[in-house]
């Protein structure tokens, strides 16, 4: 390629060969799985309950879902928030989950590889279910 060109008329040169590398980059950059496909919600159905162990230096189960999601078909795992919430979660229910939002995306906190996390069962919020505001609805 050779030397970078220097000078007061060199500025249109010097953006156009940052332009041809950053492509370079951007073509060699590895894709993440993302099951939702660049949405930030979607209905699931949940296939069983299960417990997930958090990392070091922390020793608790977590309370998950292993859920199916309902537009592809894919299988993923989902953080229930809130005590008790297993409780009010079921298997075969439907519901809506949504990124943890951890950082850029990825696990938040002591839970690995679980970046989703379940916010409404069967069109009812889990918050208000947990709080008492609401009663399961039967299905």
């Amino acid at each position: 390629m050779g030397k970078k060109s220097n000078g007061l008329g060199s500025a249109k040169k010097l953006m156009k060969r940052r332009k041809q590398f950053k492509l370079v980059r951007r073509t060699a950059r590895k894709k993440r799985f993302d099951p939702l496909e660049g949405s930030s919600q979607a209905k699931a159905i949940v296939l069983e309950k299960v417990q997930v162990e958090a990392k070091q230096p922390n020793s608790g189960m977590r309370k998950c879902a292993r859920v199916q999601l309902v537009k592809n078909g894919k299988q993923i795992t989902a953080f229930m928030p809130g005590d008790g919430a297993q409780k009010m979660i079921n298997e075969h229910d439907e519901v809506i989950i949504e990124c943890i939002g951890g950082k850029m995306g990825r696990a938040k906190g002591d839970l690995p590889c679980i970046r989703w996390q379940v916010t409404v069962v069967n069109d009812q919020s889990l918050d208000a279910l947990l709080k008492g505001k609401l009663e399961k609805a039967r299905k």
